[in-house]
């Protein structure tokens, strides 16, 4: 088990804020009404991707950045809530998502 101060420096840690601005070349912000703004540093605009194992963009965009956000803020609500979700999926584990052929 990982001590107090281990997690911490993994900057994993749920008490306090968590450390920003740590990206060297992106900027990552958020506003509670309008979720993620992305730039690159020298702040030209710039779009979350998803990208697997092998190095291939299979989501990219406006709708994954409203994903996780949308992911980000479930995860929070349900921790505010005492439902002690500590894992939110966009779907089920192992089902297709939406979009997808069977």
């Amino acid at each position: 088990m990982k001590t107090k101060n281990e997690v911490k420096q993994q900057g994993t840690s749920m008490i306090g804020i968590p450390e920003t601005g740590t990206l060297k070349h992106s900027c990552v912000s958020a506003n509670v009404n309008s979720g993620f703004q992305l730039t690159t540093i020298d702040g030209r605009q710039a779009r979350l991707a998803v990208v697997d194992e092998y190095g291939n963009i299979v989501d990219v965009g406006d709708a994954v950045a409203k994903e996780v956000w949308n992911v980000s803020v479930k995860v929070y609500k349900n921790f505010q809530i005492g439902q002690g979700h500590i894992v939110v999926h966009s779907a089920p584990p192992g089902t297709p998502q939406q979009g997808q052929n069977k």
